[in-house]
């Protein structure tokens, strides 16, 4: 995954852009390549802490969803309605996070 700021797209499709007149020209200038090196390198850093975090994010929901789980099923009668509403925003939570890791991970 990569996780490129805008002033870091901005430059990477400018060089590229330049890259590609040189590659028809045939003469690429190696510097170019070892710009976006640098460029793709930094957003494969920042992705791949931007992933961890959300598999973390992921972890701690599903831990959330457990609780609410036993609290609901451990829960006196008068104590079940919010014991299941709180049940279900711990799902929706969960299905939050799934999303967002399945988005990034697929980028």
């Amino acid at each position: 995954m990569h996780s490129y700021t805008r002033a870091e797209s901005r430059e990477r499709s400018k060089l590229f852009r330049k890259g590609f007149k040189q590659a028809l020209a045939d003469c690429v200038d190696p510097d170019i390549r070892r710009k976006i090196e640098r460029i793709d390198q930094a957003a494969a850093a920042r992705g791949a802490q931007e992933l961890a975090a959300l598999h973390k994010v992921q972890a701690d929901a599903r831990q959330d969803l457990a609780t609410a789980k036993a609290i609901e099923r451990t829960a006196p009668r008068a104590d079940k309605p919010a014991a299941r509403e709180a049940r279900k925003q711990a799902e929706q939570r969960v299905r939050l996070a799934e999303r967002a890791v399945h988005k990034a991970e697929q980028s």
